[in-house]
């Protein structure tokens, strides 16, 4: 709504500078009208004959508004040009400018002389009405401007209260966990001492030190993570093999990971996350029975994971929505998980996720592209252009 009254505002003005610039036009004519009015008076009078004072003023009062004067024996007059005779005699530049004065305006003023002649007077435009001509113009070009500026400004703002919402919540989260993680590693360790079945104890660990972990995730947002470079495919394989053996035995999971090392820059603990976390809603998506698909792949620039589900799927005015904060299709979910997930990624690892292509009852395919080198954000690339500069300077 805000948006909209600054634009009605700016086409107000435009309208209102546009009327004034052509009352002001018309004005102009008029005083020229006047001019040649006196000129003719002064022309035609006869030596005896006395001229009017007024004539004589009005032609002194012509200081503003550019005007060429041929008169019918072939002399000319002018007032308020400047003068460029570098490249033509005098009387051929003027009339050049009659030329561009005729082509910018209305026709000549004709100022009739005895026996049938006529002076021909031409004008254009004065400074003032050039102006005002473009002052509408500019003003809405500069309105368009703020309006832009303010649009990002608010976005970025809105963006910043988020971001602190998130990271607030999930370090709150980080400390909420921190008891209980802590509580239950030591009832492991009392199993272990009365010898309980060591399987179980095992297994429950691994949990327990999961947790741990994911604790330790949480609280590690919003603090600008460590990228080192890593080996993404025993990593891959490493999320995928524990999470595999903590699900349903109705998913199917078809994973295609290169044997090859493919190094890439990257944080281990944040990215394998991201995996649980998409993989995780593929799961829920299939309601616990489907076929869940991981492929790894990568060209000159990006490493690309393909994780694909035969879900419910959604429609494609969901594929951007999804990565809203609070967006979530679940009863009891937070809608957080996705947003994060592509914070991690675009943020932090300087790539991408996405949604690849989806379709109701057939399922959704998520992307996810993963620099192979450290890419450096613009704001540093600017900074290290400066530094350059004043470094040679």
């Amino acid at each position: 709504m805000m948006y909209f009254i600054a634009v009605c505002i700016s086409v107000w003005a435009c309208i209102y500078g546009y009327s004034l610039s052509k009352d002001l036009e018309e004005d102009e004519l008029k005083q020229l009208k006047l001019w040649a009015d006196a000129v003719d008076e002064i022309k035609n009078a006869d030596l005896d004959q006395q001229v009017s004072l007024i004539a004589y003023k009005r032609l002194q009062e012509n200081t503003r508004i550019p005007i060429i004067l041929f008169y019918a024996e072939g002399e000319y007059e002018y007032r308020n040009i400047e003068i460029d005779t570098s490249e033509m005699p005098l009387e051929d530049f003027l009339r050049e400018e009659c030329k561009k004065m005729n082509n910018n305006s209305s026709s000549p003023i004709k100022i009739q002389r005895d026996r049938g002649n006529w002076d021909l007077l031409y004008y254009g435009e004065s400074i003032n009405l050039e102006k005002i001509k473009k002052y509408p113009v500019w003003q809405f070009i500069v309105t368009i401007f703020i309006i832009i500026f303010t649009f990002i400004g608010l976005r970025a703002s809105n963006k910043a209260d988020q971001n602190k919402v998130m990271v607030g919540m999930s370090k709150e989260t980080a400390h909420q966990l921190g008891t209980p993680i802590s509580s239950l590693l030591a009832w492991i360790e009392m199993l272990k001492l009365e010898n309980y079945n060591p399987e179980v104890t095992d297994e429950v660990e691994k949990d327990v030190k999961r947790l741990e972990k994911i604790a330790e995730r949480f609280s590690r947002i919003g603090n600008k993570p460590e990228l080192t470079e890593t080996d993404i495919c025993p990593v891959l394989n490493s999320v995928l093999t524990y999470l595999h053996s903590r699900t349903s035995q109705f998913i199917e999971y078809d994973i295609h990971i290169p044997e090859k090392s493919i190094i890439i820059p990257l944080n281990t603990s944040l990215f394998e996350w991201v995996i649980e976390n998409i993989c995780k809603n593929a799961i829920d998506a299939m309601q616990g029975k489907g076929k869940l698909s991981i492929r790894l792949s990568e060209d000159k620039e990006y490493v690309k994971i393909d994780i694909k589900d035969t879900g419910k799927g959604f429609t494609k005015k969901y594929y951007k929505r999804i990565f809203k904060p609070g967006f979530t299709t679940k009863k009891h979910g937070w809608g957080l998980g996705l947003s994060l997930a592509q914070r991690i990624i675009n943020d932090y690892h300087k790539g991408s996720v996405f949604v690849k292509d989806s379709e109701p009852g057939k399922g959704t395919t998520f992307r996810i592209l993963l620099p192979k080198k450290k890419k450096i954000s613009k704001k540093s690339k600017i900074f290290e252009t400066f530094s350059k500069i004043f470094r040679i300077t």
